[in-house]
C-alpha cells in the first residue's frame, strides 16, 4: 500500500521542505565535527541524494536521522580514505640504485643497439620475434594469428635471432 502523498518523501514539495529544514544544520554538524578539509557541503549533498534514492523506504519522521547518519558515515569514509592517502604519501620511493652511472649509460647504449637491430629485421621476422619474445605467444599461436605454418614461424624467429646476434655482439 503506497504512502499518502503528504507522507511520501518522493513527493517533490516534501523533499524540498526537508532540504530547507535540515541542510544548514547538517552542514554545520559536519563542519563542527570534522572541519572543512573533507568537504562537508559535498557530504550534505550526497546524503540528500541517498535520501532521494531511498525516498520510498523512509518515512518523513525518520528522514532527519537517516540524513545525519548517512552524512556522518560519508565523512568517516572520507576520513579513512585520507588516512590511507597520507600513509602512502609518507612512504618515500627508492630514489637511489646500486647501479653505477657507467652501467646505466651502457644499459642505455645497449637498449638503443637492440632497438636498431630489431628495426633492421624484415617485417616478417620482426612481427614473429616480437609476438614471441614480448607478448609471450607460442609458435602455434603466432602461426594461427599470421595464418602461416608453425615451421614458417620457427624459421622467422630463428632467422631474427641469428640476425640480431650478428648485429649486436653483446647478445
Amino acid at each position: 500500500m503506497p504512502k499518502p502523498i503528504k507522507d511520501n518523501i518522493c513527493e517533490e514539495q516534501l523533499f524540498s521542505s526537508l532540504y530547507k529544514k535540515y541542510a544548514a544544520d547538517l552542514n554545520n554538524f559536519l563542519y563542527y565535527k570534522y572541519g572543512s578539509v573533507l568537504s562537508p557541503k559535498d557530504k550534505v549533498q550526497e546524503a540528500f541524494i541517498k535520501l532521494w534514492e531511498n525516498c520510498g523506504k523512509i518515512t518523513p519522521n525518520k528522514a532527519k536521522s537517516f540524513l545525519f547518519t548517512t552524512a556522518n558515515n560519508l565523512m568517516l569514509n572520507a576520513y579513512a580514505h585520507q588516512k590511507v592517502v597520507r600513509k602512502f604519501e609518507q612512504i618515500k620511493p627508492k630514489s637511489s640504485t646500486n647501479e653505477s652511472p657507467e652501467f646505466l649509460m651502457q644499459e642505455e647504449e645497449y637498449r638503443k643497439k637492440l632497438e636498431k637491430a630489431i628495426s633492421n629485421l624484415t617485417e616478417a621476422q620482426r612481427v614473429a620475434f616480437l609476438m614471441n619474445r614480448v607478448e609471450g605467444k607460442r609458435f602455434k599461436e603466432i602461426a594461427a594469428l599470421l595464418d602461416i605454418s608453425t615451421k614458417a614461424v620457427e624459421k622467422r624467429i630463428y632467422g631474427a635471432l641469428k640476425k640480431l646476434r650478428e648485429d649486436i655482439d653483446e647478445l
